[in-house]
C-alpha cells in the first residue's frame, strides 16, 4: 500500500465504534462514531480506499473481512503492542481511534499485525472451542455433585467423565436426589454434545483438512490437537522457519536483558492460549508413562530430571519442540520417524 493514501483507525466497541481518518501528512481529515454493524460500516466506508487499522478483539475478524473485500489494506493490531492506548492518561474512544490511525500511517510493523483466519476456519475452530466450553462446564457440575454427596457422608466411586451421569445415580443419597437430578441430566446432555463435536471433528478432517492426518503420525497428537493446530495457524507459509512458531505461541521465555543483567523469566504466553494448552497436553502424554519411545520423549526426559520445576520446564520445552515438529511435518508432508537420531547413528 502506497503512502499517498489515507489511513483509517477504528476503535471498536460492542455497540458503537469511533473512527478517525488521517491523510498522508498525518492531519486529521474526519472523525466520527457509528454503530458496530456491517451495514453501518459499508454505508460510510464503501468508497474508502487506503489502510484500515483496528485492534484485535471480538469484532475484528468480521470487520477485517469487510474492509478486505472492499480492496483495502487491513492491519489488525496486537493489543499487547498498543501501549500508547492502554497506558494513555487521556484514554477515550476517539483518542484511541486517532492513535491507531497515526501508528498505522507511520509503520504497521510497530503494531505486530495479527492475521485472522478465514470465515470457514473460524466457524470450524468455533466448534472445537464449544467442545472445550462444554468440557469446562461438565467438570464444574461433576465436582459439584461429588462435593454435595461427600457433604452428607456419601461418596461417588472414581469413573470416567463420559460415564458419570449413568454411574453416579446409584450412589446419590435419597435426600439429594431432587437437588442433583437436574445436574445429572445437564451432565448427560453435555456429554452427548461433546461426543457430537468429536464426530464432527473427524468429518471436518476427512472433508476439508486431510493434512491433519500427517500431524497425527506423532504419538500424543490426535484429531483435536492436529485440527486445532491447522485452524489456528492457518497458513504454514507465514513462518519462514519452523522455529519461529515457538515464540508465536508464547512458548519461549520473556527477555528483560539490560547490560550484564539477564534474568530467567517465565514464558511469554503470547499467541493463542488454547492451542498452547493443547500442545502442553500433548507434551504431558509424550513424557508420561503411556508415551512411546521416541527422540522427543528422550530429549524431554533428560531435561525433566532435577525436581518439580525441572519437570515443568521440560513439559514446556517438549510442547515447543512438538509445535516445531508439527509445523515441519505440515510443510513437508514427510513420514515421521520417531527414532530418527537412532536410525541416523
Amino acid at each position: 500500500m502506497t503512502l499517498n493514501l489515507e489511513t483509517l483507525g477504528i476503535d471498536v466497541s460492542d455497540r458503537h465504534s469511533s473512527y478517525c481518518v488521517v491523510d498522508p501528512a498525518g492531519d486529521v481529515v474526519e472523525e466520527g462514531r457509528l454503530r458496530t454493524t456491517e451495514s453501518a460500516l459499508l454505508s460510510r466506508f464503501k468508497d474508502f480506499t487506503g489502510r484500515v487499522v483496528v485492534e484485535a478483539g471480538t469484532h475484528s475478524p468480521w470487520i477485517s473481512r469487510v474492509f478486505s473485500h472492499l480492496g483495502n489494506e487491513v492491519i489488525v493490531a496486537n493489543p499487547r503492542r498498543v501501549q500508547l492506548i492502554s497506558q494513555s492518561t487521556r484514554k477515550n474512544d476517539q483518542a484511541d481511534a486517532q492513535t491507531l490511525a497515526r501508528l498505522g500511517r507511520i509503520d504497521p510493523k510497530l503494531l505486530t499485525p495479527i492475521i485472522h483466519r478465514s470465515a470457514q476456519a473460524q466457524a470450524d475452530l468455533g466448534a472445537i472451542r464449544s467442545r472445550n466450553a462444554m468440557l469446562s462446564a461438565r467438570t464444574v457440575l461433576i465436582n459439584h455433585v461429588r462435593g454435595s454427596v461427600k457433604s452428607v457422608g456419601g461418596r461417588i466411586p472414581v469413573c470416567d467423565a463420559h460415564s458419570f451421569h449413568s454411574k453416579a445415580p446409584d450412589h446419590i443419597p435419597s435426600s439429594l436426589t431432587i437437588a442433583l437430578s437436574p445436574l445429572l441430566e445437564a451432565i448427560e446432555n453435555l456429554t452427548e454434545g461433546i461426543k457430537r463435536i468429536e464426530r464432527l471433528v473427524l468429518e471436518m478432517i476427512d472433508m476439508r483438512y486431510p493434512e491433519a492426518r500427517v500431524l497425527q503420525q506423532v504419538a500424543g497428537v490426535g484429531p483435536l490437537i492436529s485440527l486445532t493446530f491447522i485452524l489456528t495457524i492457518g497458513d504454514p507459509g507465514r513462518f519462514k522457519k519452523s522455529r519461529e512458531i515457538g515464540p508465536y505461541l508464547g512458548l519461549v521465555p520473556l527477555q528483560r536483558e539490560s547490560g550484564a543483567s539477564s534474568p530467567q523469566l517465565r514464558i511469554s504466553k503470547t499467541g493463542d492460549s488454547y492451542l498452547r494448552q493443547m500442545l502442553v497436553n500433548g507434551a504431558h502424554y509424550i513424557l508420561g508413562y503411556r508415551g512411546p519411545d521416541c527422540d522427543l520423549r528422550r530429549w524431554g526426559l533428560e531435561r525433566a530430571s532435577g525436581g518439580k520445576n525441572a519437570k515443568k520446564r521440560a513439559v514446556v520445552a517438549v510442547a515447543r519442540k512438538l509445535a516445531i515438529l508439527l509445523h515441519r511435518l505440515w510443510v513437508t508432508g514427510e513420514v515421521y520417524e520417531p527414532l530418527r537420531r537412532e536410525v541416523a547413528a
